[in-house]
Order: C-alpha cells, then structure tokens, then sequence
C-alpha cells in the first residue's frame, strides 16, 4: 500500500466491502491508502465521506485524477478496464460478459439484501419491533435464495471469473462473509462454499482478511 498524492484514495473500515476494493487494488498493482469512514463510526471521516458519497455508503473510491466512484460493482469494472493487464474482467469477450453478469447478480441481489437486514427500520413504516424482525428474517431467507441461485449459475471452473480470479472473486467472496450467508451454503451449496475457501487462500486475498478480520 501506497500513500503518494498520485495514489488511489479508498474509504472505509474494517470488516466492510471495502475490503473488495481493496483485494481488487491489490491484484492491479495500484497504489492506494485508505481513509478510516464509515457512516456509523463517528470517529471517522464521516464529513469527508459524505461530500464524496451523499449515501456515505462505502466503499468509496476517489482516483489519481480526482473522479469519485462509488458502488463495488462499478469499483470493479472501472479497475478492470483500466489495468486490464490484472484480468479482473477475464480473458475473453464472453468471459467479461459473464463477470459483469455476476457483479450487478450480485449487488442487485445479494449485497442489497444485507442492506434490509442491518436496516429493517428503513424498510417498514412500523415501528414494532416484530415487524422490523420480520422484514430482516424475510430479507435473510432472500439473500440466503439468491446465493443459492448465483452458486448454480456460476460454480467456479476452476474460478468465479474463470480460468484465473477476478473480479466477480472478489466480490463473491467478501459479500458472502456475511448475515449467516456461509453456514448456509456449507448445508445447500458445499462445493460453491469449497470455491469461496480456495479464494480466500490466495495470498492477496487473504492479507486482506488478515486486515479486516484478524
């Protein structure tokens, strides 16, 4: 990691998908720091964040020349066609097809979910405290459905992205760390389970998790 003025600029925190951000920088060989902030974390850089992202949803992905991105799926496309030498896109046209396939599969479908579950309130004009669990164990069995539905359309041969990880790797294997995601599919998906371990022992892949997990 990299702090010079013409680096990547990445906000976020621990145990976040900024974490995604960050194995997919690594893989690109970008330099980059990162700046501490997330919206509920008030010793962070809260202001700061939210000036760049008025959602202060993270991660938040400020460029050597100044662009904002946010969004991990398009974080990830955006590093993919600029260090193309990385592969984070694939090898091939149809290759980068199916890996944008998965990355808007999974942030449509997956990564949404964890927002209703963290959140139920935002989801739900009751105030009552069954109603809001109800909304989080709907939107759990949801999310646990479309992992179910993303394992079986993409079952990793021998890798998410194909014959090298990539992009839909990354961000695979970071979402599918949370809201009980993986004890379900060690029941209903174990090979798909198999695949997420294999990623995470790649060796940029696993400094992270050493980063944001311990």
């Amino acid at each position: 990691m990299n702090t010079t003025d013409s680096s990547y600029v990445l906000y976020g925190t621990r145990r976040s998908g900024s974490a995604i951000a960050e194995i997919a920088l690594d893989w690109c060989r970008q330099p980059y720091r990162v700046v501490h902030a997330s919206s509920w974390e008030d010793q962070s850089a809260r202001d700061e964040l939210k000036k760049l992202n008025p959602l202060m949803q993270i991660p938040t992905l400020r460029t050597p020349s100044g662009a904002v991105l946010t969004e991990s799926a398009a974080i990830l496309m955006h590093l993919g066609l600029r260090c193309p030498q990385a592969g984070l896109l694939g090898s091939s046209d149809d290759q980068r097809d199916q890996i944008l396939r998965g990355l808007v599969f999974i942030a449509a479908n997956c990564y949404s979910q964890i927002t209703i579950i963290d959140y139920p309130e935002r989801f739900t004009t009751s105030e009552a405290e069954a109603e809001r669990e109800a909304v989080k164990q709907g939107a759990t069995q949801r999310l646990h459905l479309h992992w179910a539905m993303f394992a079986d359309q993409f079952p990793g041969r021998p890798w998410l992205s194909g014959e090298a990880p990539g992009a839909l790797d990354a961000m695979a294997v970071i979402v599918s760390r949370w809201s009980g995601s993986r004890a379900y599919l060690e029941q209903h998906r174990p090979e798909f389970l198999a695949v997420l371990k294999r990623i995470e022992a790649l060796p940029e892949v696993a400094a992270v998790l050493a980063r944001h997990w311990g």
